[in-house]
């Protein structure tokens, strides 16, 4: 019994990622970027793979005022691509790739992903509810000391009126693209976005 828990802990241990060519092919990385990303990643996570437990922990240092948990735990799913209940460097580099290099239609394909929880192509207003409860609760309750306690529901209604065109009660992956590029090009006409 023994003998097969160090087993599996060599292997977890000895996950290496795949080449630095591969990787700079398929991300919008340099070489060198992913050198540098990979040190820091290693420097969080020695295994080489992250479980969602170290995850939560490592994402609540950036929100210490509110509770980051839930909001983490549909992060860490998006990232874990494969469902496997852990994110290894690959998974992590190709999400960070999207996040801040990929084109617009990439990053909403991704946020899509996101919200949609259970994974069925549709964000229905359950997904988005508890999208949103997460996203207040990271922030933590004294951020917006003014905000009503349904504040969460009227920004999902007003949010789903924009988004759902046939008002189906679902959001597809193409209505969010369509609604969020809306709001993009009336924030480029007023001037707002860079």
């Amino acid at each position: 019994s023994d003998k097969i828990e160090d087993e599996l802990e060599m292997t977890t241990v000895c996950h290496r990622p795949e080449g630095l060519e591969q990787l700079e092919a398929q991300t919008n990385f340099t070489k060198r970027e992913i050198q540098v990303l990979y040190r820091g990643f290693k420097n969080e996570c020695p295994s080489g793979v992250v479980n969602e437990e170290t995850f939560k922990q490592i994402y609540a240092q950036f929100f210490p005022h509110g509770d980051a948990s839930m909001y983490a735990h549909y992060l860490f799913n998006a990232f874990d691509t494969a469902q496997n209940g852990s994110v290894k460097f690959e998974d992590f580099v190709m999400a960070l790739s999207i996040l801040l290099r990929g084109t617009v239609h990439e990053k909403l394909r991704w946020t899509f992903n996101l919200y949609d929880i259970n994974k069925d192509g549709y964000i229905n207003k359950e997904e988005m509810m508890d999208i949103v409860k997460a996203i207040y609760d990271m922030m933590g309750k004294y951020t917006y000391p003014v905000l009503k306690e349904d504040a969460p529901r009227q920004h999902v209604e007003v949010f789903f009126q924009k988004m759902d065109k046939n008002k189906d009660g679902v959001v597809t992956l193409d209505e969010f693209i369509e609604s969020c590029q809306e709001v993009r090009t009336k924030l480029e006409l007023q001037g707002k976005l860079y």
